[in-house]
């Protein structure tokens, strides 16, 4: 085993060549597990059960467990794809651990505009989904052409974690709508996980990490996803 981990280089150090076949394993691998996402959700939307289930969990403190739930079952496959680079295997029942998790934690946002927007809420869908990847894009290409480390940006999101964290809470506690400047706010701070990610991705990542970092890019995407969803689905 400790003979295969020195083979594996980071990235940064490669030839354009391998750079390039980095990059591209990476976001293939995006791409398949942001369709892996569609069909699960999909599929999630037919059964009756578990869109009541999640429906009635947005309720009260019960929202505050289901999120809990997500991050610590998110957090641990992150952490699953990381230690286990030199098993395929185990990567992928990362990556697929997460997106489950991705699918379940959305299933009351997509159901409620599905439900209570017009034609079935496939505008509403279409038109965040095209501006998230517009602005992944956009950010990605930053990234990309910068060539700048942000890895710095680590503490801010660690920070902007907590504070989110915390204002849920009180919302909760206090019974206060968080409102549009929160979405507002945490679409920045989404913007600011995917510059970072990418920049990871770039600089820190190993030749063959390429599925721990594609499931980084797609946690970022989906977070930015979310809350430009909400921004649209506000009466």
């Amino acid at each position: 085993m400790e003979e295969n981990q020195i083979n594996y280089a980071p990235v940064s150090v490669l030839s354009e060549e391998q750079k390039a076949v980095f990059y591209r394993k990476t976001y293939s691998h995006l791409a398949g597990a942001l369709l892996a996402f569609i069909v699960v959700e999909y599929f999630l939307l037919q059964v009756p059960f578990i869109v009541e289930l999640t429906v009635r969990a947005t309720q009260g403190f019960w929202w505050l467990l289901m999120i809990g739930g997500f991050a610590f079952i998110t957090n641990y496959a992150e952490r699953m794809a990381l230690s286990n680079t030199y098993e395929p295997n185990k990567q992928y029942t990362a990556m697929f651990i997460y997106i489950i998790a991705e699918a379940i934690i959305f299933v009351p946002l997509i159901y409620y505009i599905t439900k209570f927007t017009e034609d079935g809420g496939k505008n509403v869908l279409s038109q965040a989904f095209i501006l998230t990847a517009a602005l992944f894009s956009g950010i990605t290409a930053v990234a990309f052409l910068s060539k700048r480390d942000f890895s710095f940006l680590r503490g801010v999101l660690t920070i902007s974690t907590f504070v989110a964290l915390g204002l849920i809470i009180a919302g909760m506690i206090f019974g206060f709508d968080l409102g549009l400047w929160f979405s507002a706010g945490m679409v920045v701070i989404a913007a600011i996980s995917i510059l970072y990610q990418t920049s990871q991705m770039i600089h820190k990542y190993q030749e063959n990490q390429y599925v721990a970092a594609s499931l980084g890019l797609l946690g970022s995407f989906l977070l930015l996803f979310w809350y430009i969803l909400s921004i649209f689905s506000r009466d």
